[in-house]
């Protein structure tokens, strides 16, 4: 177990927070310390980190794959910041984005010609992990002159549940 901060200031809380329980039932500080060391990991572990990571959005990241894109498309999300943060598909061909990413799974919206428009490629994320999130992750790269121009990634409602 590592000593995080965290770690300590739940020693420290469930220390007070027993040392006061204790102290109406007994007066050694020993069983206070005691039953606060072996508590805490306990409520750490099994209490308060459990639902930090349901109710927090925070995911892991990977560097982007074109196997792994492929392959486990429900896990598309974790490499989606380096493709936009770094803009990897900017300037390159339609042929090149087919390569790697295979091909669209929607066209985008165009208002100009009011209908989906071939210059917008759409690609489905998945769902970023936590607890009530009905947003649904998706990819969206703008092409002109047959070259990507810019990619963005935006939410869509989930409509299934």
């Amino acid at each position: 177990m590592i000593a995080t901060p965290l770690l300590i200031i739940f020693l420290l809380i469930v220390f007070i927070v027993l040392w006061l329980f204790v102290k109406t039932i007994d007066d050694r500080k020993w069983l206070t310390l005691l039953v606060s060391i072996i508590l805490t990991p306990v409520i750490y572990f099994y209490l308060f980190y459990p639902l930090l990571n349901i109710f927090s959005n925070y995911h892991h990241e990977k560097y982007f794959e074109a196997t792994a894109w492929k392959e486990k498309p429900t896990l598309r999300f974790e490499m989606s910041n380096q493709i936009i943060d770094k803009q990897l598909f900017k300037g390159k061909t339609k042929s090149e984005v087919q390569k790697s990413l295979g091909t669209s799974e929607w066209y985008g919206w165009d208002d100009s010609i009011k209908a989906n428009s071939p210059e917008k490629w759409n690609y489905n994320l998945g769902f970023k992990p936590g607890a009530f999130n009905t947003q649904q992750e998706c990819l969206e790269l703008i092409f002109k002159n047959d070259t990507v121009v810019k990619s963005h990634q935006y939410q869509m409602e989930n409509l299934d549940y």
